[in-house]
């Protein structure tokens, strides 16, 4: 079975930090542009970072450029986001997902296959 499945979600006080990861099992994500997403209640989802098959090129929303950084290790067939420096703002469910393709695009309609997502809050 080919999916995707997010962890290391929980609940952080502002100024923290947290890391997720992303495994694949059933494919390898050797060749896919791996993304992350977060959408908040009420709001739609967003692109938050992706990082290309090679892990030489990513991309960041402006709000979290410099507090975010994505990595990924091909060998463990894992995609990392280091999440630094914590807002409430940050609050939402995030999901990673994959797609065919070079392009480092945070465009959600991109991705073709995504995982059930792991839940991220903020909060003192």
């Amino acid at each position: 079975q080919l999916q995707l499945v997010e962890s290391g979600g929980g609940l952080v006080q502002p100024g923290g930090s947290l890391r997720l990861s992303c495994a694949a099992s059933g494919f390898t994500l050797d060749y896919y542009v791996v993304g992350w997403f977060r959408q908040a209640p009420g709001k739609e989802r967003e692109g938050v970072s992706c990082i290309s098959w090679s892990g030489g090129s990513t991309n960041y929303t402006d709000s979290v450029k410099g507090r975010f950084t994505l990595s990924r290790d091909n060998a463990k067939n894992t995609v990392y986001l280091q999440m630094n420096s914590l807002k409430p703002e940050d609050t939402a469910i995030y999901y990673c997902a994959v797609r065919t393709g070079f392009v480092t695009t945070l465009d959600r309609r991109l991705y073709n296959r995504w995982g059930p997502g792991t839940q991220v809050t903020v909060s003192s």
